[in-house]
């Protein structure tokens, strides 16, 4: 027969080696990056190509401020998105580089936007629903504001 006394002694060491127990696990791998991040920093790099546009031409100073416009509101619910999925950690975001401005501003916007259309697109179907809507959104708006530069 186990005396009380030896119970207890047990629970004692039982209870000091559960911290060493645990320390000894190895921790969960962080979560892969979230891919609509890629999509909401594309979405801002392409309104501020528009902007440059809408700065630079005057006969396209509308329709590039449209874009501009509608770019950056993809890139805030994106990140939003982002931000309600995965909290973030730090309370400031890295700003992004200024890019070269390119030959023709205009092609290369009109391709920016084709490129985000098609990301947005082929990302949907690995989605839940409630992101899939968000993103095919943003796929049609990108396909739509490609049509405003023609």
């Amino acid at each position: 027969m186990v005396s009380r006394r030896e119970v207890l002694r047990l629970g004692a060491v039982t209870a000091l080696s559960l911290p060493v127990l645990a320390a000894c696990t190895t921790p969960e791998p962080p979560p892969p990056p979230d891919p609509l991040a890629a999509l909401a920093k594309t979405a801002r790099a392409d309104a501020a190509a528009a902007e440059a546009i809408a700065a630079s031409d005057p006969t396209l100073a509308a329709q590039a401020s449209e874009i501009a416009a509608a770019r950056t509101e993809h890139a805030e619910a994106l990140q939003g998105e982002v931000d309600r999925e995965r909290p973030p950690t730090s309370s400031s975001a890295p700003a992004p580089p200024d890019p070269a401005a390119p030959a023709d501003p205009v092609t290369a916007l009109t391709t920016a936007l084709t490129a985000a259309e098609q990301e947005a697109a082929a990302l949907v179907e690995t989605l839940p629903r409630h992101r899939a809507g968000l993103v095919g959104s943003v796929a049609a708006g990108c396909a739509a504001l490609r049509e405003v530069l023609a």
